[in-house]
């Protein structure tokens, strides 16, 4: 991991976390592939890779998540600081699961820790994990392929996916939050409220809120960009903005949260149809705080 030199993570916990960790056999297995050709495999020529993705080092990772370094680092790291425990933690969002879906997507799936875990609770259903990095597509595809799992994986942006509209029964997003500006937050909601057949539910796992704001000291360990823009919003509020209902926020062991929301069903003359043969109706795109130009996001030209 090339970090930057000042930052408490790097001063103190780096040090007792990699204590733990078996850097040799991190760098046996970064050694073992060919990073550029296996990115080359996932990498869309028409994915817009936004600024607020690019110009930042998230974990105060140069060059944040797209190198084959974060990729490799990810999860060792990630095992020691989402406490109380990693599995424990990304379980949570598994068991917060109302719906039996049939097309599952994983918006910032990164290296696919908690795709997986869906695939795996739900074997019978369509799996799809999408991130920003193709290097982490290429260790999720690989952890995939050693736990025998079908999933499949796409490069592209949480803000406008390009699937179809209506297309599955379950939206996800695991850790994704924190690290997006909250204009973005908002896009990434709206595309996953479009995803969703109505009927469908949305999970987010993140850090909670509320703690966060009683911690501030917590949010220069990591040197996140946009964690403390986060930690000063309102998930709930947020889902709810977007068109979502039942929505509720549950404390995960007090320092992260899982926020549930349910896309409506539309009711046609006193009767809830049947989403499962509904055509979703367009719904309004307008986001708040209308500055999606400064993040250089590729959905600045679908809401002006």
């Amino acid at each position: 991991m090339a970090t930057s030199k000042d930052t408490i993570w790097e001063k103190f916990l780096s040090p007792v976390v990699r204590s733990f960790i078996d850097e040799e056999g991190l760098r046996r297995y970064a050694d073992s592939i060919d990073w550029e050709q296996e990115s080359d495999r996932w990498r869309q020529s028409d994915v817009i890779m936004p600024l607020y993705y690019t110009e930042q080092n998230f974990h105060g990772i140069n060059g944040g998540y797209l190198n084959s370094s974060a990729a490799v680092s990810y999860d060792p790291i990630t095992q020691y600081v989402l406490l109380p425990n990693e599995n424990v933690v990304r379980q949570a969002l598994i068991d917060a699961v109302k719906v039996k879906p049939t097309r599952v997507l994983d918006l910032g799936c990164g290296t696919g820790s908690t795709t997986l875990m869906l695939k795996q609770a739900f074997p019978q259903a369509e799996v799809w994990g999408l991130d920003l990095s193709p290097y982490m597509l290429v260790r999720a595809a690989d952890k995939a392929r050693k736990a025998d799992l079908d999933i499949h994986w796409q490069h592209g942006n949480a803000e406008t996916t390009k699937f179809p509209q209506g297309n599955f029964e379950l939206v996800t997003a695991s850790l994704l939050f924190h690290e997006t500006p909250r204009v973005i937050c908002q896009a990434i909601l709206r595309e996953s409220f479009r995803l969703l057949v109505p009927g469908g539910q949305i999970l987010i796992l993140d850090g909670n809120q509320k703690t966060l704001r009683q911690l501030s000291w917590l949010n220069d360990i990591f040197e996140e960009p946009y964690i403390r823009e986060y930690a000063d919003d309102n998930l709930d509020a947020r889902l709810g903005a977007a068109g979502f209902k039942a929505v509720r926020s549950e404390n995960v062991w007090w320092i992260n949260q899982v926020t549930s929301g349910i896309k409506p069903i539309p009711v046609v003359n006193g009767n809830m149809q049947d989403y499962a043969r509904h055509t979703p109706t367009p719904i309004n795109t307008t986001i708040d705080n209308n500055d999606l130009e400064d993040f250089g996001s590729p959905v600045f030209g679908l809401v002006r």
